[in-house]
């Protein structure tokens, strides 16, 4: 017997080669674990953590020291260039004082967009407050405000009309509070609703098709910050890149603070029946829990962007939220 050297060629010509559709199915490591929705619950639980004291005082310092550094040594080039070459040292001292412009302008908006989250957050108290004690003149107050939050906006013109013709027949602080919401705030909550549902229904979709380790957990994570980004522009509260990351933390921190970051089967029964949801595949699982999960953290920013609190009756159901959003991904028709 001789020892051959080199490739060896094997005929498959008489076997028939295997199939990629005839391949088993990936076993699941955890069958009866039922779906829980673990992107969301980690968006959530990193959005709520507060920063410790010393890693705030870390990056102050860290940014004031980077930010003495830089600007001692941008100097020294500039006036050095100046001495040296004084034509391009003069262009390049231009756009320094153009970039530090900007700067301050960024830093302008970013103090108004404070401003402004910090004044829907005073009407909404101010509001519960004159609820609470049955003030009428406080309410009056409160439905002068929210008139002027809403001024020159065009898709709240019709409701102030009504509300300024209809207003002085009204003598309760809780009926004059449910028509200033009712006429003036019930076309925004529509605008916000609509965007629960497309948050909903996008990290759903995503969490279920896309098998990627991670993409469902940025999904979650830029689709609910978009989200609350739009529901604060909604309600008059545009915030910038700092505002947008406080309204996060609160909007999470109200929704870890009411116990609504698990989903269970009742809120998913309308959409696929009592008891499917555990004989779903877990991919397709996971995706309908997240998408529930985001549709209460859209209601928790809508409650916390708006201006005015629900009044009875006024809140949106998460479970119709959910209906909506989430119906078309599952078909209940057994045909």
């Amino acid at each position: 017997m001789t020892d051959r050297k080199g490739p060896v060629l094997i005929d498959l010509e008489d076997q028939a080669a295997p199939s990629p559709s005839e391949a088993p199915p990936v076993p699941d490591l955890h069958p009866e674990m039922p779906p829980q929705g673990r992107a969301m619950a980690t968006v959530a639980a990193l959005g709520a953590r507060p920063p410790s004291r010393l890693a705030r005082w870390f990056w102050r310092l860290l940014l004031a020291l980077t930010g003495t550094l830089v600007s001692i040594a941008a100097w020294n080039y500039v006036t050095g260039l100046i001495a040296s070459v004084p034509l391009l040292g003069y262009a390049v001292a231009v756009l320094m004082g153009l970039f530090v412009l900007t700067l301050g302008l960024i830093a302008i908006k970013e103090l108004a967009a404070f401003s402004r989250l910090s004044r829907i957050d005073a009407l909404h108290h101010a509001a519960m407050t004159a609820r609470a004690d049955d003030d009428l003149k406080q309410a009056r107050a409160v439905t002068a405000r929210l008139t002027a939050l809403y001024k020159g906006r065009d898709d709240t013109r019709w409701g102030r009309d009504r509300l300024a013709e209809r207003e002085p027949e009204v003598f309760d602080a809780g009926a004059l509070l449910d028509l200033a919401e009712h006429e003036l705030l019930t076309p925004l909550d529509a605008a916000a609703k609509a965007q629960v549902e497309a948050a909903a229904r996008q990290v759903a979709t995503v969490t279920a098709l896309v098998p990627l380790a991670l993409a469902d957990v940025m999904t979650a994570l830029t689709a609910n910050l978009r989200m609350i980004r739009r529901i604060a522009e909604i309600y008059g509260g545009r915030s910038g890149t700092l505002g947008s990351l406080r309204l996060t933390r609160a909007v999470m921190s109200h929704l870890v603070a009411t116990g609504a970051v698990a989903v269970g089967d009742d809120m998913l029964e309308p959409i696929l029946g009592g008891g499917l949801l555990g004989k779903l595949s877990r991919r397709f699982g996971e995706g309908l829990v997240n998408g529930a999960l985001t549709a209460r953290v859209g209601v928790a920013a809508m409650e916390v962007c708006r201006p005015l609190p629900f009044g009875k009756g006024s809140r949106p159901s998460v479970r119709g939220i959910v209906r909506t959003a989430l119906s078309g991904l599952f078909s209940s028709d057994k045909g």
